[in-house]
């Protein structure tokens, strides 16, 4: 066995013993990035979830289990892994197996959850276990009843067959031959084991016979105690009633698939369930789970607080060292973070009894005391150029610099300072002596000649920054010399306390026998600085004019593997930390200025590491080398530290390279993170520009980086080629991030959709959170840094315009989640601004626009202009400054259009290609059968199949996420008030008035400017957009508080139309309250019901804008104008029946049919247009679908195409049945409620006859003798309800039965007027509807079929009495005598006036040669009317001289 020094330390050739390094060992190891993924993984889970930690289910078999371990330890083993952490991932993996690969174990691990050991594992609290008292022993060892406890290296070697049992396929990891010593001392004192595999287990006594056995009853005696506490209670549990195994659960955060949410009554543990496991559970099933859930997570704590006591004891006998303790490491340990320990005390504060760890309480120390910030001297640019050209063997003269005076102001390190950058330049660095001297001798332990390497510091000339006094300048309070002065400490010279500060500072000795420190610290040997001391026979320590060239050997021959910045951010922040002591003690000015001077220098070196690190002899790295520093805390070692950025950007105007190498680390930060998704560790990026951010110099270097607006930069390229793009392209919306969140869709219940989509938010909100932070710091730093940041934020917006076209590339564009983030974070930017007084709404300027704005709106379509009109509009630029109010509102107005509402859009179309896809598999699943007998085919159409639905699947997937990105209730409630605020600041523009503290009067003024009309649609377009997503979606998120501006917007542009162009933006705003009138919980009238009952504007203007649009809408001008004027009307009418209950419409409504009675006539022939077209076609396929029932009971007779086609037709008759029966039954009531208000305006000469006929034509459909034909199976699938149609077409006959000319209409109406069906009407209701009818209605309605009958007879005797009638008396076209004939100016046509004032409400021509028409135009006829009026006379004079003559005869 080799020999060992007493420690265990390496043996130098001297003979000293080396200090160990206390580290797990594998720092200077390298790792590929799948051993770092598995680390990272790992580290995630909870110390308890064993499952999780091999990444297996819970039916997972045992050579599972194996196979997970072998692949999981090899890759977490820290011989093999340096990442940092796999020591730890390596434990956590080695107990998941010790656990799982135990039959026992895991049965118990599978029933109770927790570690099984730590069940019964020690401390005091009473509730633990009643077998607490069998434990461990606390020093690690086991009672008698349990086997010697593996670690997870023995562990590793018996699985892998190393350490003692044989040499295995994997070799094994046995380090070498073991030694053990003894430190003295008799039994229970520790035994030091080194090498080799498992300790060994300590001899027995001299005698070499052991104990002696003991009698069969005393051992039973001796387990008895144990008999009675473990083997009854276990019998117990074995013949009672099984218990089913409880759901798993997650503690901290969820993770599908435990993503439903439960919080525990008694100790508020917030802990996580499979919605699956507990679907069918009861209340009382969840309150045993509840206790379960508490028992396991305290268990699990108590677990948990144990394992890290062991750890950061492990770490305290580290740090103690054989001789002499590590003072780094013990601090380390002592601020081990206890996190499970502290949360036990939480829980215990609330009143539960735990165990409370006394050996933690006693560990608990202050952290260090937080120190203020200064600036410290610069040194110059010309001056640290010629020192870095020097040492790689250029030689440049320096030029003089002047001193300043130190700025010793600090500030607080939690408040990053807002100095100025004039202010980090007050004060410059000491002057620069570069000169060189001989290389000495090769080292005999240089790193470089052990590998047959040159030493980087080869033949170049040595490098000295030291001071230099200009010329006639006064020395600054007390200069450094070389003369001897006294110090403070009695016996200790400034020259050896400065000798003692820097060796300690920067761990540098010029002894060659020295090693380490006091402390332990490794000590590196400057020979070089030794050799020229000796040369120039100069004493024997280190000052700060050998310092420079003492670091850079120093720096130079750091391990391998440790980058010299390393060692170089340590020194810094420990000469930083003394200066500030120092200076906080007030020592003497003498020491202040050599710690000034190693702080100046320890800079100037770590500059010279970031940017030329060939000058230590590394070769430069692809990324900068300050990346990995900024990815760790500030607070950590190797973090870079406020201190630091403050010293470096002090140095931006003397040193060239400072602010590059800082702007380039970003750089690098921001290409790494691009190619990362939220699955991956990108939280440390965030939060590394954060603080970067913070630095208002340093922002306004990021700001000017070529990366931050890189020329010609695609839509699809934003996301990563810009510097800011990869910080807004991380989301749950990235690719592939979306299945996991929501993995097999279609089985998902909605329980846990729900719970995703809330995971989802979270962690959304928090990264958009951090983003808001960034640019909130950005844009306050500098008005440069503002300006680039609104550019970026207007690049973003113009080069997507292409996500609304009509079919989006994605790969063309950003991604939706992207544009959201962006569309999010300018919300947020505008919530300073936007108060619910409206104050700050002047300071929008339109005049933006004009001033060559940053968003593009030059192709877009403008609200009421055309293309040539609006360039010429624009291109009359004008004048003034746009403010940063207007610059954030209208990039905010363009962000949502091309990223919420584009992504609403494509939420929209992709649920409408799920279902065309999803009818498509079934469509291609007809098909099976051709392949059935052909298993190759059978194959690939199976493959195809497959691959389909998983197309299908990965939508779904994607369709939920974007559905828990928008369905945000905070981030839908900004946007409203954003919305708001656009909707105030569009009726100021449009109605030229100081609205809201003005009312807007109506109608708007004709004589309008054109500011509203040059402005993009889209404008508009937002705010319909947005609210209409809500009200459908979430329409709980609406205040009706906030609401009133909204509904003043939608009646204002419908009671002015034509201020808009696009029909299909107005009917938005019909939309909009129509889907705020749906009724909801405790709200019955809907989120804008009660405002539209109440609001002054509504009750004045609403009905007429409906009423309006309604006519309007007839004409869309696109080619599914047909169909989208019922869906439109449809929405109107729901409106008005949310209103016809107040009074106040109604009358105002008369009062306007009166005076506007060409409006009304119009709005009147329209809706008859619509209720005889709807009924015809309703009644129409309901008897389409009875004939073909009919045919269709037996279709054996028919033959297979026959067959097929009838049964396509009764499907379409079936879809036109129901789609137009919703708009019968709509449009019927509106006949029923306007008739009752407007009796006057349906009896209109125009109207009256075009209406009887239609009530006539549906009564006799309804009842006649063709009635029959209506009867289908299943009339409610359709909504048809024939009795309570037939009940509404009577209430309009009753509303006009005081019409005289009504009546007079129905009587004339040849076609479809019969007595009979007004007699079995009445038959109808009194026997099989009498609900829907009373008494009182009955009579009327057979008094009114009287009227009916009598006016028929006197009619038809009128005709009768008229005889042969002239055919020039004749209408042309309905062929009724005429009675106010008029003459057609184009055509010269004679007809009556109210048979082309009716043709006019429909079509605007005239009907013989279609030449514009107006009824103004007319001629009236007077000759043919007094023509007419002689004939009537005269037939009347006929028939009364022949009735005198009859009654003469008669007598």
């Amino acid at each position: 066995m080799p020999a060992a020094t007493a420690s265990g330390a390496d043996a130098t050739p001297n003979g000293n013993a080396k200090s160990r390094d206390h580290n797990q060992g594998n720092q200077d190891k390298k790792y590929t990035v799948e051993q770092k993924a598995a680390v990272i993984r790992v580290q995630r889970c909870s110390a308890t979830a064993f499952y999780e930690i091999l990444g297996l289910e819970k039916t997972c078999s045992d050579a599972e289990i194996k196979k997970a371990y072998r692949k999981l330890s090899l890759l977490t083993h820290p011989d093999k892994n340096g990442y940092e952490g796999a020591d730890e991932a390596f434990k956590l993996v080695s107990r998941a197996f010790q656990v799982l690969s135990d039959a026992e174990k895991k049965q118990k691990y599978d029933r109770f959850g927790g570690d099984p050991d730590n069940r019964f594992g020690p401390g005091p609290a009473p509730s633990a276990s009643p077998f607490s008292g069998f434990a461990r022993s606390p020093s690690g060892g086991r009672g008698p009843m349990f086997e010697d406890e593996i670690s997870p290296e023995e562990l590793f070697n018996r699985f892998f067959g190393g350490g003692g049992m044989g040499g295995g396929p994997f070799g094994g990891f046995d380090t070498g031959p073991q030694f053990v010593f003894n430190l003295g001392g008799g039994p229970g004192f520790r035994v030091h084991q080194f090498g080799g595999g498992r300790p060994r287990r300590r001899p027995r006594e001299a005698n070499g016979n052991g104990e002696a056995p003991q009698s069969a009853s005393s051992v039973l005696s001796n387990l008895l105690p144990l008999l009675i506490l473990f083997v009854l209670p276990l019998l117990s549990s074995i013949f009672s009633s099984s218990t089913p195994q409880g759901p798993s659960m997650r503690f901290d955060s969820p993770e599908p698939p435990y993503i439903m949410q439960r919080t525990t009554p008694r100790l508020q543990v917030d802990y996580f369930l499979n919605p699956a496991e507990v679907e069918d559970y009861s209340n009382r099933n969840f309150r045993d789970l509840d206790r379960k859930a508490e028992n396991s997570y305290v268990t699990n704590l108590q677990y948990d607080c144990q394992h890290e006591m062991r750890t950061r004891n492990r770490m305290i006998e580290n740090a103690q060292g054989w001789f002499f303790p590590d003072v780094d490491k013990m601090r380390e340990a002592r601020n081990y973070e206890m996190r499970s320990c502290r949360r036990d005390l939480w829980i215990g504060k609330e009143g539960y009894l735990l165990w409370y760890p006394l050996s933690y309480q006693q560990s608990c120390v202050t952290s260090w005391p937080a120190v203020s910030t200064m600036v410290d001297s610069l040194s110059e640019a010309d001056k640290i150029r010629n020192k870095r050209l020097a040492k790689l063997g250029s030689q440049t003269s320096s030029t003089p610099g002047q001193h300043g005076e130190e700025n010793s102001g600090g500030m607080s390190a939690a408040k990053p300072p807002s100095t100025s950058g004039q202010e980090l330049k007050e004060r410059t660095s000491p002057k620069l002596n570069v000169s060189s001297s001989a290389a000495p001798s090769e080292l005999p332990d240089n790193p470089f000649a052990q590998q047959s390497v040159k030493d980087p510091r080869g033949d170049a000339p040595r490098i000295k920054i030291t001071p230099t006094a200009e010329p006639g300048m006064l020395p600054k309070k007390r200069a450094l010399s070389d003369q001897k002065r006294s110090s403070s400490r009695a016996g200790e010279t400034l020259e050896e306390w400065e000798d003692k500060a820097l060796q300690d500072i920067f761990r540098v000795t010029l002894d060659p026998s020295a090693r380490s420190d006091a402390h332990g610290h490794h000590l590196s040997f400057v020979k070089g600085v030794r050799a020229d001391l000796e040369e120039q026979g100069q004493p024997i320590r280190l000052s700060n004019a050998t310092l420079d060239q003492a670091i850079l050997d120093a720096a130079s021959n750091t391990s391998k593997g440790t980058a010299a910045l390393d060692y170089l951010l340590a020194c810094w922040k420990r000469v930083t930390a003394q200066f500030k002591h120092s200076k906080s003690h007030k020592v003497e000015d003498s020491r202040l200025d050599v710690l000034k001077e190693a702080r100046r220098l320890c800079m100037s070196y770590c500059i010279f590491a970031i940017t030329m690190p060939e000058m230590f002899g590394r070769e430069a790295a692809e990324s900068s080398p300050l990346v990995p520093h900024l990815l760790v805390d500030s607070e950590d070692d190797r973090g870079i530290c406020h201190d630091f950025l403050m010293e470096a950007m002090a140095r931006f105007a003397d040193d060239d390279t400072v602010e590059p190498a800082l702007v380039s680390a970003v750089e690098d930060l921001s290409r790494q993170l691009a190619k990362m998704t939220m699955n991956d560790d990108y939280k440390p990026y965030v939060l590394a520009l954060r603080r970067l951010v913070r630095y208002p110099l340093l922002v306004k270097a990021i700001a000017q980086s070529s990366l931050f607006l890189p020329p010609s930069t695609s839509a699809s390229e934003l996301e990563s080629v810009t510097l800011l793009g990869p910080f807004f392209a991380i989301s749950p919306l990235q690719a592939d991030i979306t299945s996991q969140y929501f993995s097999s869709p279609k089985s998902r219940d909605r329980t846990f959709i729900t719970n995703s989509q809330q995971a989802l938010r979270m962690a959304l909100t928090t990264h958009q959170q951090d983003l808001l932070d960034i640019v909130n710091h950005i844009i306050k730093s500098d008005k440069s840094a503002r300006e680039q940041m609104l550019d970026w934020f207007a690049l973003c917006v113009n080069k997507n315009h292409k996500r609304r076209a009509m079919q989006v590339d994605k790969k063309l564009v950003s991604s939706d989640g992207f544009m959201i983030n962006v569309t999010v974070c300018l919300d947020q930017l505008c919530e300073p601004f936007m108060d619910a007084q409206f104050s700050k709404i002047d300071r929008i300027d339109f005049e933006y626009l004009r001033r060559k704005p940053r968003i593009d709106i030059e192709d877009e379509t403008k609200m009421n202009m055309d293309q040539n009109t609006a360039e010429e509009f624009y291109g009359q630029a004008a004048g003034g400054i746009n403010n940063f109010i207007s610059e954030v509102f209208f990039l905010t107005l363009a962000a949502h259009h091309y990223g919420t509402e584009a992504t609403n859009q494509t939420l929209s179309q992709l649920e409408k290609d799920l279902k065309r896809m999803e009818k498509h598999i079934e469509e291609i699943e007809l098909d099976r059968h051709k392949w059935i007998n052909n298993q190759a085919q059978l194959r690939m159409f199976d493959n195809a199949i497959k691959k389909y639905k998983d197309q299908i699947d990965k939508g779904i997937s994607y369709k939920y996420a974007v559905q828990g990105v928008l369905l945000d209730d905070q981030m839908q409630a900004r946007s409203l008030q954003f919305m708001r605020y656009v909707i105030v600041w569009l009726l100021r523009l449009v109605s030229q008035s100081n609205f809201p503290r003005q009312p807007i009067q109506l109608p708007l003024d004709p004589d309008h400017t054109n500011l509203f009309d040059a402005l993009p649609e889209y404008f508009l377009e937002d705010v319909v957009g947005a609210y209409r997503f809500v009200m459908r979606n979430m329409p709980w998120t609406i205040s009706s508080t906030r609401s009133e501006e909204l509904i003043i917007m939608c009646i204002t542009f419908l009671r002015n139309s034509e201020r808009i162009k696009n029909p299909y933006l107005k009917s938005g705003l019909v939309t909009i309250m129509f889907a705020g009138t749906w009724p909801g919980p405790n709200r019955p009238k809907g989120v804008l019901g009660d405002l539209l009952m109440g609001l002054p504007i509504a009750t004045k203007h609403l009905l007429h804008a409906l009423m309006k649009f309604y006519i309007e809408v007839e004409n869309t001008g696109a080619h599914t104008q047909f169909y989208d004027k019922f869906n439109i009307r449809y929405e109107i009418f729901q409106i008005i029946k949310c209103i016809w209950d107040n009074q106040i419409y109604r009358e105002s409504l008369d009062r306007e049919s009166k005076a506007n009675v060409d409006f009304f006539v119009r709005f009147v022939n329209l809706l008859l247009n619509d209720v005889t077209f709807v009924l015809d076609e309703s009644l129409t396929a309901f008897q389409q679908i009875h004939n073909l029932s009919q045919e269709l009971q037996n279709p054996q007779h028919l033959e297979q195409a026959v067959r097929q086609e009838k049964e396509e037709a009764l499907s379409a008759a079936k879809g036109k049945a129901k789609s137009y029966m919703q708009l019968t039954n709509e449009t019927v009531a509106m006949l029923k409620l306007f008739t009752e208000a407007l009796a006057d305006a349906f009896t209109m000469p125009e109207i009256v006859q075009r209406l009887a006929d239609m009530l006539d034509y549906n009564v006799d459909a309804l009842v006649g003798s063709k009635s029959s034909e209506l009867k289908v199976e299943n009339p409610q699938e359709y909504d048809f309800q024939p009795r309570v149609l037939l009940a509404d077409i009577l209430d309009v006959y009753l509303n006009l039965r005081n019409k005289e000319n009504f009546v007079l209409a129905v009587a004339r109406d040849g076609r479809s007027y019969k007595p009979a069906n007004f007699q079995k009407a009445t038959m109808i209701f009194r026997t099989k509807a009498a609900d829907l009818k009373s008494p009182q209605e009955l009579q009327a309605w057979t008094t009114l079929g009287e009227k009916f009958r009598k006016a028929k007879e006197a009619d038809d005797q009128a005709e009768e009495d008229l005889g042969e009638v002239p055919d020039e008396f004749l209408d042309p076209l309905v062929y009724t005598l005429m009675t106010d004939p008029v003459i057609l100016p184009t055509s010269r046509t004679t007809m009556d006036r109210s048979t082309i004032r009716s043709h006019l409400l429909s079509d605007p021509n005239d009907p013989f040669n279609r030449s514009p028409l107006k009824i103004e135009d007319v001629i009236p006829d007077t000759e043919l009317k007094a023509q007419i009026e002689a004939f009537k006379a005269e037939k009347r004079g006929a028939k009364i001289a022949q009735a005198h003559i009859m009654d003469t005869s008669a007598g």
